[in-house]
């Protein structure tokens, strides 16, 4: 089992997966994980499509301008959010929760879209009264990829002690 910071440290997005399917009890898991996260008032105002159908892939893929790779996934999960004024923080709560349960299964995936997802509504029977907030294609990674190496601005840049511009040395 991963450590939680071992998690945060190596989570990288992924975006060519393995013709391989990810395990039903895995699939529970990561929507278990999605489900138990904590949300404003306890609303839970969001909804998980399961889709692993590969002609669904394909036009999932195809109608995320930022996603075509959905379409080779074994697997996503399309979250859509009621229209509350914490949903978007709540969800995105949600689906973290789901990445990093996805990773420490050896499963990789990445956050694709953020608007622009209306067709998805059509397509998959989401009432309009919903917004797609995400896809979220999972599957094991096709390429070795370097757990942990990550491109992000020092501590020292971004954490400051008692005020802002006072460096936490």
């Amino acid at each position: 089992m991963m450590e939680v910071f071992d998690g945060i440290r190596t989570l990288l997005a992924v975006r060519r997966y393995l013709d391989r399917p990810v395990p039903e009890p895995v699939i529970r898991k990561i929507l278990e994980a999605g489900r138990l996260t904590g949300s404003a008032m306890n609303l839970q105002p969001w909804h998980f499509i399961v889709i692993q159908e590969g002609e669904t892939l394909r036009r999932l893929g195809a109608l995320a301008r930022s996603g075509p790779y959905i379409a080779q996934a074994p697997l996503a999960i399309v979250v859509a959010v009621e229209r509350t004024g914490y949903a978007v923080s709540d969800a995105s709560r949600a689906i973290h929760s789901m990445l990093l349960t996805a990773w420490s299964e050896g499963i990789g995936s990445n956050w694709v879209g953020f608007g622009g997802l209306e067709k998805v509504n059509a397509l998959l029977g989401i009432p309009a009264l919903l917004d797609v907030l995400a896809i979220l294609p999972f599957g094991y990674p096709a390429d070795r990829i370097g757990r942990g190496k990550k491109n992000r601005k020092p501590l020292r840049a971004i954490a400051h002690r008692e005020r802002y511009g006072q460096p936490l040395e």
